[in-house]
């Protein structure tokens, strides 16, 4: 029986799906690079231009919305038709020493401090955080199975990449790559692992590990 690990390398999380951005207010429209879900694009989240647009005292909170533009992430109302993703759980910090995103959500948005030097009360400032962001309507690659997300959960697929690594694709086979394995279930010690169990996937959480059998 071999032993796999997951590997979350920034290529592999542009090939899953998942968006690791991070944003950069420095002049109106500006942004800075990122791993981008559609076409590794460059994109940004902007804070600042929203502050007095009226969508809530913290810059994408929990129920609020961004849009896909073609170079950025703005806040928008959800009611807007070009509302793209909703905010499922918002917090403060990095999200590697912070709390984990719900299991099924799509892509996380890495948001950059800001304090601009005119704010005199604190109202336009924007503390470094992070979102997790759920897209409005289907497809969901956050979802067992859909082939990416930032998290691998149980109902998700990989494949090996070689030297003890693997990447997750769609279980359906409408990724780049077959499917080659299915995680069937998330438990806290390899031993726990069924009998049936073909290669172990670092999960993270409570769970750790992961068993995979072949698909």
């Amino acid at each position: 029986m071999h032993v796999r690990t997951k590997w979350w390398a920034p290529a592999a999380l542009g090939a899953v799906g998942a968006v690791l951005l991070t944003g950069c207010q420095s002049a109106p429209g500006g942004g800075s690079e990122g791993e981008g879900r559609l076409g590794d694009r460059a994109a940004a989240v902007s804070p600042s231009p929203l502050r007095t647009a009226g969508y809530g005292a913290v810059f994408l909170a929990v129920d609020e919305c961004s849009s896909f533009g073609r170079t950025s992430f703005t806040e928008i109302s959800c009611a807007s038709e070009r509302a793209a993703a909703r905010v499922v759980a918002r917090h403060d910090g990095t999200a590697r020493d912070g709390p984990r995103c719900p299991a099924t959500t799509d892509f996380v948005l890495h948001i950059s401090e800001q304090r601009p030097s005119s704010d005199e009360d604190g109202d336009g400032a924007v503390p470094q955080g992070y979102a997790c962001m759920r897209h409005l309507q289907p497809p969901h690659p956050g979802d067992p199975g859909g082939g990416g997300g930032p998290r691998t959960i149980v109902g998700d697929c990989v494949y090996e990449l070689g030297d003890g690594k693997v990447r997750e694709t769609a279980c359906d086979g409408s990724g780049e790559e077959e499917p080659e394995f299915e995680v069937t279930r998330a438990v806290a010690t390899r031993a726990a692992c069924p009998a049936s169990t073909a290669l172990y996937v670092r999960l993270g959480g409570t769970t750790p590990v992961g068993c995979a059998r072949p698909v």
